[in-house]
């Protein structure tokens, strides 16, 4: 007896290819091109401002070239300019604001999400949280004038009987200033920080925190050892968002910051941004105070620019590492 060994023979007719039709390669096509389309309307509007900006920016480009930035002169009077306070002012609100956000913003969301407070007291916690993104950025501004920088006011004057010695706090807190300028930037991205890390840590896989759990870990070791390292390059690239919207922050700025030229590294003085200086003084502005003030949006972009790159950056570094 024998037994056939060689394969069985399989019918070509299933593996054979459906033909499209001609409409549905038709429509693939126009979405394709309908979205290259979107994305150069995006691209050709921000070289179009670009463009708007540097050619504003040109005379005084010319003038003051890169002592615009190092100097801290604005003189309308004697067509004096230089941004130097308005970029130190501008770096140090965003990046201390980012300092005291991102904790607050992180923790939130691991609240919210991990199931360490009772299901009520979390969708409560998310609703405010949205709320607060709600809020119109003027009506922050006449909260911290009325309401915040009088409160924090005594803690202020501690830090300066305190702290007073070091360059940081050696100027009396008499009213807007960097300080309270912090507090609302802090107030004002913190929903965007919650938000996108509670979406991240929500994407984690429920296989990883379970996997954790049947290891033997606790609770808090299986959010610091796990769940945080998958969600971080989502968590930063939201960090670095918050970023860039602290940075160009205009109206709740300017009105607590206190507008001031004058250069200091305290915290409790008044400074200004340049964000804050191109709406105060843009509407009045006439000649080459115009230039100098495009050239000072010039380097807002660009800062916002480089932001926007190194966010890629640690993005693209921390997906790979995790």
């Amino acid at each position: 007896m024998t037994t056939d060994s060689s394969p069985p023979q399989l019918n070509a007719d299933a593996f054979t290819l459906r033909r499209r039709p001609p409409s549905e390669k038709l429509v693939d096509t126009g979405f394709r091109q309908l979205s290259l389309a979107l994305a150069s309307v995006v691209a050709v509007v921000l070289l179009g401002i670009f463009l708007v900006v540097f050619t504003g920016a040109r005379e005084a480009i010319a003038t003051f070239g890169l002592s615009f930035i190092t100097t801290s002169a604005w003189d309308p009077v004697n067509e004096s300019y230089g941004a130097f306070v308005a970029i130190y002012g501008t770096l140090v609100t965003s990046l201390l604001s980012l300092l005291i956000a991102v904790p607050l913003g992180v923790g939130t969301a691991i609240l919210i999400t991990e199931d360490v407070l009772p299901k009520l007291v979390r969708d409560a916690t998310g609703l405010m949280v949205e709320l607060l993104a709600a809020i119109p950025s003027v009506v922050l501004g006449l909260w911290a004038i009325f309401v915040m920088e009088p409160t924090i006011r005594p803690a202020l004057d501690l830090l300066h009987s305190l702290l007073g010695w070091t360059p940081l706090f050696n100027t009396i807190p008499k009213g807007p200033g960097m300080a309270p300028a912090i507090l609302i930037l802090v107030v004002m991205i913190l929903p965007i920080i919650t938000a996108i890390s509670r979406d991240a840590l929500n994407q984690v896989p429920e296989e990883l925190r379970q996997g954790a759990y049947g290891v033997g870990t606790t609770r808090w070791g299986a959010i610091f050892s796990v769940i945080l390292p998958a969600a971080v390059s989502a968590i930063t690239g939201g960090v670095m968002l918050a970023l860039g919207r602290a940075m160009g922050e205009t109206m709740a700025v300017t009105m607590i910051i206190g507008n001031s030229n004058n250069f200091s590294t305290s915290l409790l003085a008044p400074g200004n941004t340049i964000a804050s200086m191109l709406a105060n003084q843009f509407g009045e502005a006439d000649g080459i105070q115009v230039s100098a003030l495009m050239y000072a949006a010039l380097i807002l972009m660009v800062l916002t620019l480089v932001v926007n790159i190194f966010a890629k950056w640690i993005v693209r570094r921390l997906s790979l590492r995790y």
